[in-house]
């Protein structure tokens, strides 16, 4: 896929070994240190966040280019991209841990994982997301993606605090049953916790995670239950985008900005 680059600032898939551990150390950093997850001992050791997807994943990286070297390359945005057609004969999504995938993971049309999505906290606000939502949409047209599909995040892990939160997704993003995700039965998590009369859309969209909005934004939708997860101090929610919806209102934007050196479009992810 095409290298996009804005500034010092450039988005490509990881090359090597050594560019996947510095956006593993960027990942522990935002993750664990940042946010409270809890790493295994391996993962303390080493200051990176490793698990087995990792090996067969893309890798697409934000990287700056006046900082850092070739051995130690200074990656400030990462994204974890795993294809159906590689997961269904390796690992399997990383979703599927939490949620029930099985009318949509394996389908003829070829679908894309995203996950692991971070950006360094002094580039959040200097087109680090744009250029990897730039790259995102160049991945799915390399390999021809129809729907994309990933956990989003709620940060803390208190239902209570995010009841407006989680009914809002419900009433008014829920996915379609053809291709609804569902909640494992032993981690199901209700999210029509309030009534939709309760819930104001404008002020809870304003309380959203960017990246959540962001998926929201271009037509996705959420599966059926939420899940807690302990170890990265979060409450998450299957997302679904079906592609098109990328392709249609915002391709313009990306296909007319890609290569300029102007401040990128504010595509998806509102920072």
């Amino acid at each position: 896929m095409e290298i996009l680059k804005f500034n010092s600032l450039e988005v490509r898939l990881a090359e090597n070994d050594t560019e996947i551990e510095a956006a593993q150390a960027l990942r522990y950093h935002i993750f664990y240190e940042e946010m409270g997850a809890k790493p295994s001992t391996k993962c303390k050791a080493l200051k990176r966040d490793i698990d087995t997807y990792d090996a067969v994943c893309d890798h697409l990286l934000v990287i700056d280019t006046e900082k850092g070297t070739q051995e130690n390359p200074c990656v400030v945005g990462t994204y974890r991209l795993l294809r159906g057609n590689i997961a269904a004969v390796t690992t399997g999504f990383y979703s599927e841990q939490e949620f029930d995938l099985s009318n949509i993971a394996y389908a003829p049309e070829e679908i894309l994982e995203l996950g692991r999505s971070c950006i360094d906290g002094n580039y959040r606000r200097k087109g680090a997301m744009q250029l990897l939502w730039r790259g995102i949409s160049e991945y799915i047209e390399t390999y021809g993606i129809k729907i994309m599909l990933g956990c989003g995040s709620i940060h803390g892990t208190d239902i209570a605090q995010s009841e407006k939160v989680l009914s809002y997704l419900h009433h008014y993003h829920l996915a379609p049953k053809s291709i609804q995700p569902k909640a494992h039965e032993d981690r199901f998590q209700q999210m029509d916790i309030l009534n939709k009369n309760a819930i104001c859309p404008d002020t809870i969209q304003s309380e959203l995670p960017p990246l959540l909005k962001g998926y929201l934004r271009v037509g996705g939708y959420v599966g059926l239950g939420a899940v807690i997860d302990q170890q990265f101090n979060t409450i998450d929610v299957c997302i679904v985008v079906e592609t098109e919806n990328i392709t249609g209102k915002y391709k313009s934007h990306f296909t007319r900005d890609r290569k300029s050196t102007s401040k990128p479009t504010n595509l998806i992810a509102a920072e």
